[in-house]
């Protein structure tokens, strides 16, 4: 029989520690998945002088992982959704750390753009099955802080990323930096022992034909969350991927410094995370998003422009608090506005296509900088999208603290 009948399975409330070590083991399975994608970030310079190829042609490796992302949102998505979270979690985990290790082995350019399309893979597959996961493991009156925590594992990834450059790259190069990427792999032991299947899917039990009514039934919500995740996508990576190449460039610091400051910026991605996602639980998530974005738009100038390192360097911290501050509500406010039969698939899928469609961020941001000069490309690239980002995230809806254990959509 296709389908499983829940009443006929009686199903266990998890534990508050369950529901502890459920979240912590998506935050670990977020942070470790931007740790093996920020790497790039760092050594995008030295991987285009080994390479013999202009920083433009290794920014597009970065397109291509961000342009596979829902081919593995739609994969490990609706396994996730049609047989439970745990394994598709595991399976992905281990997927992702074996080619960020083969990206680090890549003998010429053409390798090493296969190995981060391979890796885009699993890096859209990783968001949507752990989100859901940890957000039906909270209860709804924290749903928004600990949306903010679990999204800034991409921040804390960030951070490994960076401590990586400062000390590892250095001493070992570009390639240890990748190697180092085949740690998450052991993430997989703590879920196998430590997390149970969530309780709202053992309730749910979708079948095939469940899921597919549920997406064609909420296509225009799903369209939506595309064009939302979108705007969010292109203010988070307009404002990142190319800076620490800007501050190496255009402001002509050696690489600890550069190591430094996004070090410090991180940190003031994740209190933003967890300030703003607080704050999604008493404001709503809309208004606080939207708050967010503008306030990252007035602080612009100090983010590009300033004379002095110092000043500089709160720029960078308080661009970061606002522009992850407004990513951190972005777990729960999906995760609430997908229809239970396809949590995973739903939300997962419109994040990474969204991925997808902002995915020639970093390349459009080279080519121009090329031309115009970082400085300018940034500061003008970063502007529009706020503006556009808060416009596309108030003419939406929400559905703050909704049941996630209920069926009822």
């Amino acid at each position: 029989m296709d389908s499983v009948d829940p009443v006929l399975e009686p199903v266990r409330a998890i534990t508050s520690a369950e529901a502890a070590h459920t979240l912590l083991a998506s935050f670990l399975g977020w942070a470790l998945d931007a740790f093996d994608f920020f790497v790039l970030i760092f050594v995008m310079p030295a991987v285009a002088r080994e390479f013999h190829r202009p920083i433009s042609h290794i920014a597009f490796t970065i397109t291509a992982t961000l342009a596979l992302r829902p081919v593995g949102a739609l994969i490990f998505g609706w396994v996730a959704d049609r047989y439970g979270r745990r394994i598709p979690l595991m399976v992905d985990v281990i997927f992702y750390s074996v080619v960020e290790v083969l990206s680090g082995l890549a003998p010429s350019y053409g390798w090493f753009l296969f190995f981060r399309a391979l890796y885009g893979i699993g890096m859209g597959g990783e968001w949507g099955v752990g989100a859901s996961l940890a957000m039906e493991a909270v209860a709804p009156r924290w749903r928004g802080f600990f949306s903010g925590l679990l999204q800034e594992g991409y921040a804390v990834g960030y951070l490994f990323a960076a401590a990586a450059f400062f000390f590892v790259f250095p001493h070992y190069g570009w390639r240890a930096m990748f190697f180092l990427g085949g740690a998450p792999a052991l993430l997989t032991i703590y879920i196998r022992t430590k997390v149970p299947e969530s309780e709202a899917w053992q309730r749910t039990r979708p079948d095939r034909a469940h899921i597919t009514a549920a997406i064609r039934g909420n296509w225009k919500l799903f369209l939506y969350l595309c064009g939302l995740m979108t705007m969010m996508n292109f203010v988070s990576h307009g404002t990142q991927d190319m800076y620490p190449t800007f501050l190496e460039k255009t402001r002509g610091f050696d690489t600890r410094t550069v190591a430094t400051i996004a070090v410090i910026y991180n940190v003031g991605a994740l209190l933003g995370g967890l300030t703003f996602g607080y704050l999604s639980d008493r404001w709503g998530r809309r208004r606080t998003m939207a708050t967010a974005v503008i306030c990252a738009g007035l602080v612009i100038p100090l983010w590009i422009y300033p004379s002095t390192l110092a000043v500089l360097t709160l720029g960078a911290f308080l661009m970061q608090f606002m522009v992850q501050g407004a990513w951190g509500v972005i777990p729960a406010h999906l995760t609430e506005l997908s229809p239970p039969e396809v949590r995973g698939l739903f939300s997962g899928l419109a994040y990474q296509t969204g991925v997808l469609l902002a995915s020639g961020a970093a390349v459009s941001q080279a080519l121009l900088a090329e031309r115009f000069g970082y400085a300018a490309t940034l500061a003008e690239v970063a502007a529009i999208v706020m503006v556009l980002a808060a416009v596309v995230i108030l003419l939406g809806r929400e559905r703050m603290g909704r049941d996630l254990h209920s069926g009822a959509a």
